[in-house]
Parts: C-alpha cells; structure tokens; sequence
C-alpha cells in the first residue's frame, strides 16, 4: 500500500518541503497506528497523502484532495480523515483515525522544524526542549500552537505524552527512510 500511496503523492507533488512534511506526517501516523494496534500500512498512507491537493490547489485545500482519494478508490473514513484535517471545512473528527491525523498535522512539523536547528538533531532531543520552543512565538512562527494543545485534548492524550509519541516515530522513522535514500530533514 506504501509504494502505492508513495506513487500517488509524487503524481501531485514536487515540492520537496510538502514532500518531506508527508513523510513526516506519515512517520507520526504510522507511530499512533502502532500504539492505537491500528493498520500500520493504512495510517501512514493516510498521513502521507493528506495534502495531496495543496501545491497545486492550496486555496481549495483539502477538498480538491478529498476528490482526489475517493477517485483512487480510497474508503470514506480514510477520505474524511484527510478532509477533517483542515478546520476550514467544519468537518467533525469521529474516528480515531481522523483525530489521530489532525492532531499530528501541526506537531510533526513543528519538532522537524525544532531537529532543523539541533546541532545533534534528533540526538538527545526531549519534550522539555519541544515545549521551550513551544512557547518562542518567532520560532516556527506559522504552526498553530493552539491547535496542537486543542487536538491532543481531541485525541485524549496528555500534550507531553503526545509530543513523546510523535518524537519516537519521526525518529523511527528517520531510521527507515534514510535506508530509502530519503529523510525527513
């Protein structure tokens, strides 16, 4: 399902950041899937794919992607799931897999973001680290703090439990993709 998904994105985008913000999102999804006993395959492809629409439709982001996935045959909670994501379009979150996506969106950028800046990257990174960036309002001035305080709470995780989740599978992650020749920094 992976190279399928992988296959799919490349058709829609070349941006390399939009391209490495998938795969971090992937990474993130897949870590919730295997702690939520979730289809590991299906939760990545649904964090890989989530803004399939954006490069070349952002103003109409996510509802052109959400035509795009149900013309390749994907379910509706996953195609809801990726519409949902965006709280411009008033979509409820009802599945874990819904919450799970909006709720990794936002944060797995921002601690890319935070690794960027790391002399040792993901090396010794720790949650106190995250949260000081948290609060710098200049750092990663274009992700949503709110949002990820209010979609843990959605997700019912406590914040410092949620940015260790997301931490641990981008690392993870990180691991496997550089096997690929890619990386999500």
């Amino acid at each position: 399902m992976r190279d399928v998904a992988m296959k799919q994105l490349r058709e829609h985008v070349d941006s390399d950041s939009l391209l490495k913000h998938s795969l971090a999102v992937e990474a993130s999804m897949r870590g919730y899937a295997k702690k939520f006993d979730e289809t590991v395959e299906r939760w990545g492809a649904c964090g890989l794919l989530h803004d399939i629409d954006f490069q070349k439709h952002p103003d109409e982001h996510p509802l052109v992607g959400v035509e795009i996935l149900r013309d390749l045959g994907y379910d509706e909670e996953f195609v809801m799931a990726v519409k949902g994501h965006s709280d411009a379009t008033n979509t409820p979150r009802e599945t874990k897999l819904a919450k799970t996506l909006y709720a990794v969106d936002e944060l797995s950028s921002f601690i890319i973001a935070c690794v960027l800046v790391r002399p040792t990257k993901f090396e010794g990174l720790k949650i106190k680290s995250i949260k000081k960036k948290l609060k710098d309002k200049a750092f990663a001035r274009a992700v949503d703090r709110e949002q990820i305080k209010k979609s843990a709470e959605e997700l019912g995780i406590d914040l410092n439990e949620h940015i260790q989740t997301v931490m641990d599978a981008l690392l993870v992650r990180e691991e496997e993709l550089q096997k690929e020749g890619l990386s999500l920094i």
